[in-house]
């Protein structure tokens, strides 16, 4: 057990762990409960004797959760139709206004303005640059319709997308814990306050065979990974090693014996966002599924970024569908907020990366708030790669997740999980979420590229709904408080399972509804700060 972690020990799960040390009370009670891994005095050190622990999710959403959009507080605002003549009737092509009027120079933000009306655009639009926001009236009063379909494979139809570069090697001196906020590193020279930085490792074959995927995980080995995306706080150099103090807990042990290493990454977009749209590519049957992995918003390497109030709608073209594919995808970035949007109503199901309606690939504390997804193969979905850490899934609701098997035969198929989908997602949290259809964690085996163990340490919490929750979570994995509508499956048993044991926590099964607190993320940034997490307002 780490040094730095304070070992919770307590009646109550002392008699709980008597029941084959891995599963926790699921009586229902008569009054509101706490469960045993969180107590009323629970500190993120806290850990049981078996070395369970809740991580600290705190730090999720933009500037680390708890703040207003302020980035363009101050900027100007110039209008797609007064300033650079859109055609707000849909029947002319508006992509070089939009892409004229986001690339409006400003000294450092601007605000791009979108009135009511239908804009259609035929092209591709891209932001690369900070400050830039794009702002409509609502997602019923100002629609985008965007058309493209040709050679759409792995594009968004709009993308915000920064230009990172990656520095060097500072090798960790020691190995850096789970739960501690610094490291040491032989040389921290060149590191400074402020600084982002990646926390990686090599994916050799000592940390593939630690986790029993000698035989599964292929598509990264001997590669170096970034796991976590943090920003440095304090330097301190005056003795050896080096002490560097991040802003974010690591969530995982980062081994010397891998090659753990911080490197200084440039050039990510910041104070980027998206509001009060309605947005929609969907296209003829046959077009869209000539296409995988076409998103209609793409976040890649931002940070400080917020999508808020953005829904999709069913154009002409689309006979009642809304996307040709995919809906939000968040890639390699940090600290984003998307909140109150809704996501539905995919063409291309199939196989290949389609019909992902919330994607999260290889981030850090990104908060995906009251947010609805219908209609998608996985609705809300962590896919390829390591590195996604720390994020949250708060108050979502999921619903008519479906894998439709061929596009000729649109009715067959199987139910769709939301789901931890690739490489050892860490510590992320579903909090009071519902699920309609499904949300899974499990061992994937050779799927999607030898995909593997797909989560470890992440928790379920007041769960909701009329479907299947499926945690067979490598190493520990929670179940904390579900509805009595919603089957629970956490048995080590089958495929999904094959790795597992031991079998993840389960307490409070049926009896969610007096579950305190209610959320887990707001409850512990309330603890960390003081103060109640705020709602991301419209700039």
């Amino acid at each position: 057990m780490s040094a730095w972690r304070t070992l919770l020990v307590l009646p109550a799960l002392f008699g709980l762990m008597a029941c084959g040390g891995t599963s926790g009370a699921e009586e229902p009670a008569d009054e509101a409960w706490r469960s045993a891994l969180y107590p009323a005095e629970w500190t993120p050190e806290a850990t049981d004797e078996a070395g369970r622990f809740l991580p600290d999710v705190s730090y999720a959403g933009y500037r680390g959760g708890g703040s207003a959009f302020l980035a363009v507080a101050e900027a100007p605002v110039v209008d797609v139709v007064d300033d650079f003549g859109a055609d707000p009737t849909g029947r002319t092509d508006a992509t070089a206004a939009f892409q004229a009027a986001l690339d409006h120079a400003s000294p450092s933000s601007v605000v791009v303005h979108v009135p009511p009306g239908l804009f259609r655009v035929d092209g591709l639009l891209a932001v690369s640059r900070s400050g830039v926001v794009l702002r409509g009236e609502g997602p019923f009063a100002s629609r985008i319709l965007f058309t493209r379909h040709e050679s759409m494979t792995g594009k968004s139809h709009l993308t915000f997308r920064g230009q990172p570069t990656v520095g060097g090697d500072h090798a960790l001196a020691v190995d850096g814990e789970a739960g501690a906020d610094a490291v040491f590193v032989g040389d921290a020279t060149g590191l400074a306050v402020g600084d982002d930085v990646l926390v990686g490792w090599t994916i050799t074959e000592a940390f593939v065979a630690e986790h029993g995927m000698s035989d599964t995980w292929q598509a990264f080995n001997e590669t170096w990974q970034a796991f976590f995306r943090r920003e440095v706080r304090t330097v301190d150099t005056s003795s050896t090693p080096h002490r560097v103090q991040l802003d974010v807990p690591l969530r995982y042990v980062a081994r010397v014996r891998d090659g753990a290493s911080l490197r200084v990454e440039t050039g990510p977009l910041e104070e980027v966002g998206v509001f009060d749209l309605g947005l929609a590519n969907a296209v003829g049957w046959d077009a869209a599924w000539a296409n995988a992995r076409v998103h209609v918003l793409g976040l890649v390497n931002v940070q400080d970024a917020c999508v808020q109030n953005v829904r999709t709608y069913a154009p002409a073209a689309g006979d009642g569908d809304h996307l040709q594919n995919g809906g939000i995808l968040v890639s390699r970035s940090k600290r984003v907020t998307l909140a109150d949007c809704r996501m539905e109503r995919a063409q291309n199901r199939g196989g290949g990366g389609c019909g992902y309606l919330f994607e999260i690939l290889q981030c850090s504390e990104v908060l995906t708030r009251d947010c609805v997804a219908v209609a998608g193969r996985h609705n809300f979905i962590q896919n390829w790669g390591f590195g996604t850490t720390g994020c949250v899934w708060l108050r979502c609701h999921t619903a008519e997740g479906f894998a439709v098997s061929t596009p000729a035969l649109p009715f067959v198929g199987q139910l769709g999980l939301s789901e931890y989908h690739h490489s050892l997602a860490m510590a992320n949290v579903v909090d009071g979420c519902r699920v309609d259809d499904g949300w899974g964690a499990g061992n994937r085996h050779l799927w999607s590229s030898g995909a593997g163990h797909t989560a470890t340490g992440c928790v379920f919490w007041n769960v909701a709904g009329e479907g299947v929750l499926r945690s067979r979570q490598f190493g520990w994995g929670y179940v904390i408080g579900t509805a009595a509508g919603l089957a629970v499956e956490t048995s080590t048993g089958g495929s999904a399972g094959e790795g597992t044991e031991p079998a993840d926590w389960r307490e409070g099964i049926g009896d969610g509804a007096a579950l305190e607190p209610r959320s887990l993320y707001e409850d512990q940034f309330r603890r960390r700060t003081g103060n109640d997490p705020e709602s991301v307002r419209r700039p």
